[in-house]
């Protein structure tokens, strides 16, 4: 598995490379110019997602490539963060792992834009923990039951007898939004309650980053990140729906068959619908050539 990892610290991508000369045909002995892409330039300002930071930087850095004459600036700091920006119209994309709420689309009007929404590719949320761990697989509600606090002991779940170290993402990120809504509240179970909340032992992460090096040096710590923060040195719990279902793990397979239950969507949005170089960008990470790079940084691709 290809990982390409970054801490939630900004990142701007300026890439300058030389414009390509025109290319020439011949058709029937006439010889035909074959039209070149549209000159794009200006900037964008692309802002959110700490998940979707090393997704984001490779299509800007693959786009500038294209377009010399483009600068994008993308920058991390959670869901929250980007949503936020957007709002007060301080960046032209927000990157979001998770949809933005009622509140945050009456604010957008308020401040005199519709925000739209675009998913852009999808993700699995991985369940990690050591791999000296025995658990292997844990259910939607064991889950919740160790997020809530009520489960503190691994030999509660089939593993060591030993302390749970419980880590999240904190409240800014949209997988920490994402998890509380359809893992910790079992969001379709006959369960779901929304009530629940994190329990005051759960360990709150500045970054995927963060949390996946303690996961990695420590036996008794579990975390959930996205599919593209997976690395070797972390085992991933497969996770039943319910008690009856089979273990699932997350893969490109698994996620775009639906068999994986904890799979979102990723999502650009913007003030209005996309328009000029905005709408350029947007089409171009539709395109096959930018799915393309979201499968090769380890996220699921639309088509």
């Amino acid at each position: 598995m290809f990982n390409r990892r970054w801490g939630s610290v900004t990142i701007t991508l300026v890439l300058l490379v030389s414009a390509a000369g025109l290319l020439a045909s011949c058709t029937g002995g006439t010889p035909t110019p074959t039209p070149t892409p549209t000159e794009l330039s200006g900037s964008l300002q692309i802002k959110g997602s700490d998940t979707m930071i090393n997704l984001g930087s490779a299509w800007a850095e693959a786009f500038m490539k294209k377009y010399p004459k483009v600068s994008l600036a993308v920058t991390g700091g959670g869901s929250g963060t980007g949503i936020a920006a957007l709002l007060n119209k301080t960046c032209d994309i927000a990157q979001s792992s998770r949809k933005m709420s009622q509140k945050e689309y009456d604010q957008a009007r308020v401040n005199g834009f519709e925000a739209v929404e675009t998913v852009v590719a999808l993700d699995g949320l991985s369940v990690v923990v050591n791999p000296a761990n025995p658990v292997n697989e844990l259910t939607t509600a064991q889950l919740s039951a160790i997020y809530t606090n009520k489960v503190t002991n691994w030999k509660e779940v089939g593993g060591n007898d030993a302390p749970m170290v419980v880590l999240s993402r904190d409240t800014n990120s949209g997988t920490h939004v994402f998890f509380k809504e359809h893992v910790v509240q079992m969001a379709g179970l006959p369960t779901a309650d929304t009530k629940l909340e994190y329990g005051p032992k759960v360990l709150m992460m500045a970054s995927s980053k963060v949390g996946v090096d303690e996961v990695e040096t420590n036996p008794n710590a579990i975390l959930y990140v996205g599919l593209g923060y997976v690395t070797p040195k972390v085992k991933v719990v497969g996770i039943k729906k319910d008690a009856q279902s089979a273990a699932v793990k997350p893969s490109i397979e698994t996620v775009k068959s639906g068999t994986y239950p904890i799979a979102r969507p990723l999502h650009f949005y913007t003030k209005g619908q996309p328009a000029g170089l905005v709408k350029a960008y947007v089409d171009w990470v539709l395109s096959p050539e930018g799915q393309q790079i979201a499968q090769k940084l380890d996220f699921v691709p639309l088509k």
